[in-house]
């Protein structure tokens, strides 16, 4: 069996006193580590924490990969200090990326049956369970197009399609008209909103990339209200699709219908 440390030291990295982050995603916060690695804002998110977790030399950063044993590897990180956070009750690690281990980041799979929810681990303890399940011939980047029944997206996993220009995604959702739910996950509520007339859905759910509103009046109060970053709650799902030339007419009854059942108006951000 191959271990990961193994690999690590192979390439002239010493360990000296390191810690294991594990990172997976927190459904009581907007921690989403994969996500934010496909975003390029994982080493932001886990640079601020709410504990002082990180004291050692060395941060060996995984990323859990759908709530399985499996790991992603992205980076061995070194310590180089800490503050208190200026605005919230938490702290900032000056956390440095090592160099050396580019053939490893986002390519190394690892399997770890961690089955206990400690997230910050002491390295020497647990690195010998760290084994290499396969080493990815490209770093890991954001999934091709599922299926139109398979869409569920977070706003910033959105804008990172969006940003990329993700081919396979861009394609699908272009040449499609339909109706689609945002869900608002801090409190619940949901928005029912369609594209029609000859505009896909690629170029209505990229508007929303670009203002966090997409020009609809309750979103763009919300968003005054609770700051443009309240965005980042909103999660883009699909109700129907419909060709792309269908008519106006029949989207909008359409969108109508999705109203009427998942009650957005009465209980969430439509007003009409």
């Amino acid at each position: 069996m191959l271990k990961l440390v193994d690999l690590i030291r192979l390439s002239n990295i010493d360990l000296g006193d390191f810690k294991i982050h594990c990172a997976i995603d927190n459904k009581r916060s907007e921690w989403r580590p994969l996500e934010q690695y496909f975003a390029g804002t994982f080493e932001l998110g886990q640079s601020q924490q709410t504990q002082k977790n990180f004291e050692c030399e060395n941060v060996l950063s995984l990323i859990n990969l759908s709530n399985s044993r499996l790991w992603l590897y992205v980076g061995v990180y070194r310590v180089f200090g800490v503050e208190p956070a200026d605005d919230w009750d938490g702290y900032i690690y000056d956390l440095r990326r090592l160099p050396g281990l580019d053939h490893l980041d986002g390519r190394a799979v690892i399997d770890f049956q961690k089955t206990f929810r400690a997230s910050y681990l002491v390295g020497k303890r647990y690195e010998d369970q760290l084994i290499v399940n396969a080493i990815r011939p490209e770093r890991m980047s954001i999934a091709d197009f599922p299926g139109f029944n398979s869409v569920l997206l977070s706003f910033e996993m959105l804008r990172s399609i969006v940003r990329q220009d993700n081919p396979s995604w861009r394609t699908a959702l272009s040449n499609v008209a339909g109706v689609y739910v945002i869900t608002d996950r801090e409190s619940g509520y949901q928005y029912v909103g369609s594209a029609y007339g000859g505009v896909g859905l690629w170029q209505r759910w990229a508007e929303y990339t670009r203002t966090g509103h997409g020009g609809n009046k309750e979103l763009r109060k919300l968003l005054r209200d609770e700051g443009d970053d309240y965005a980042e709650n909103f999660q883009f799902s699909l109700v129907e699709v419909c060709d792309i030339n269908a008519s106006s007419d029949y989207i909008i009854s359409r969108e109508g219908h999705w109203k009427d059942v998942l009650l957005s108006r009465e209980f969430g951000y439509n007003r009409n």
